[in-house]
């Protein structure tokens, strides 16, 4: 690919330097956490931020990228997708998510990521550099090949887009565990993608059978997920009183860290009661949780800024949930969570569109979101929802450098990321989808 004018000054005494430090030189920097610096250096060493100013210069022996007149912004963050876990959804083979249990805190999406999975180059040409992945997606289905309903999926990861290994892509291998509530509707292919769900109360229809068994069939999972936690935390108390007879339980064992408040549930809650009774459920367990994909964002709103609990919106270029909903109801919901003061970031949730990321927050800030807190949701925002804000999300001294050098915002459809870098370490922007255009422009 071409590198429009980017020149790496590798005639320098000494060559490289042994720790991989390089210097960014004359680019405008958008740091995110703050304003705009026109004109500056940025400085690597040992793979993250080691300086950032005008009167930065390349120490002896370090290569130079000359950006005058480019942008340098922070890589962007997917919060929700199955990048690693799943190559073609419609084949099985390739699918490692969605096991089979009611609870299974214990299985880990890092161990299963595949990191020559071909979904990773095109996200990266788009600015991607991190993602969280999930060992399951959704906010409804939750039920395993048995049919039997799956509650907690396993442990989600926030990995980079590039490395060798799993290990060597981790930026934090338990990020949360993802908790799919019990929702009083029901799935399915309607207007919006999912058909309006069993009546909340008789009164919305006069089916009152339908109604009340929906109602206990909910109480009875609320109950179940009660218990699985009443048992977690007994096993917490058994393994903290060091009892004689204590065995070790994986399952109990990954719950620690949400128990403990090191780590959030990451709650599949789209409509407003699972969201207001996922908020409840919470409180009552003294944890902290993330919502996923919550579309009953209005209804919902005053109590998650109540709460300081933030949320993972998902796709804004997306049809309306219900038939009666406003046409613009998914491309105003950003805007409405960042009136209401609720904390937000986006996610794709899927892999086959994951790459319009930026795409689906520039059409946010077209329907009333300001530019500033769209890039915010897809950096900063997002770093700080899952707990990792010390090390991505920002352009800032010491954090790893997952930088994009650009011709243009990145938000943008006609802008060109010219360089990446994830951890220090430069990028190949080629995918199959650059491969192909390639091959086919030279067509005969």
């Amino acid at each position: 690919m071409k590198l429009f004018g980017l020149m790496l000054c590798a005639a320098l005494v000494g060559g490289a330097a042994s720790n991989g430090a390089f210097l960014i030189r004359n680019a405008d920097v958008y740091p995110v956490t703050g304003p705009e610096m026109k004109g500056v250096s940025v400085l690597i060493e040992n793979g993250k931020i080691a300086d950032i100013g005008p009167k930065v210069v390349a120490p002896k022996g370090v290569p130079v990228v000359e950006a005058k007149g480019l942008r340098v912004y922070p890589g962007m963050i997917d919060s929700s997708t199955a990048l690693g876990l799943s190559e073609v959804e419609s084949v099985r083979e390739t699918v490692d998510t969605g096991e089979l249990g009611e609870f299974m805190p214990q299985l880990r999406a890092l161990a299963s990521i595949n990191p020559a999975s071909e979904h990773f180059p095109v996200v990266r040409a788009n600015g991607i550099t991190s993602v969280m992945t999930f060992p399951a997606l959704g906010g409804g289905g939750g039920r395993g090949g048995s049919g039997a309903r799956q509650f907690i999926s396993g442990e989600a990861a926030l990995i980079h887009t590039d490395g060798w290994t799993w290990e060597e892509m981790s930026i934090k291998g338990n990020a949360a565990v993802h908790l799919v509530f019990p929702s009083l509707g029901r799935g399915g292919r309607g207007f919006g993608g999912e058909m309006p769900g069993i009546p909340e109360t008789p009164a919305e229809t006069g089916v009152t059978g339908a109604a009340s068994q929906a109602r206990r069939t909910y109480d009875e999972q609320i109950a179940t997920i009660n218990r699985f936690f009443e048992d977690a935390r007994n096993y917490q108390k058994a393994k903290a009183a060091k009892s004689l007879d204590f065995r070790t339980d994986l399952k109990y064992e990954a719950m620690l860290p949400v128990l403990e408040g090191k780590i959030p549930l990451a709650v599949s809650a789209s409509r407003a009661t699972a969201i207001h009774d996922a908020v409840q459920f919470a409180e009552k367990q003294r944890i902290k949780i993330v919502i996923l994909q919550p579309r009953d964002l209005a209804k919902a709103a005053a109590e998650l800024k109540e709460k300081n609990i933030p949320v993972i919106l998902g796709k804004v270029l997306a049809l309306p949930q219900n038939e009666d909903d406003p046409y613009d109801a998914s491309y105003t919901l950003p805007a409405e969570a960042y009136k209401a003061g609720v904390k937000f970031a986006f996610g794709s949730f899927d892999n086959q569109f994951a790459r319009n990321l930026p795409y689906q927050a520039a059409t946010a800030v077209a329907f009333g979101l300001p530019y500033e807190e769209a890039l915010k949701a897809v950096t900063i925002n997002a770093a700080q929802i899952w707990g990792v804000a010390d090390q991505v999300g920002s352009i800032e001294k010491g954090k790893w450098a997952d930088l994009l050098i650009t011709n243009g915002d990145p938000l943008e459809t006609q802008t060109e990321i010219q360089r990446m870098y994830i951890k220090g370490q430069e990028v190949d922007l080629s995918s199959r989808h650059t491969k192909l255009y390639e091959k086919y422009v030279k067509r005969p």
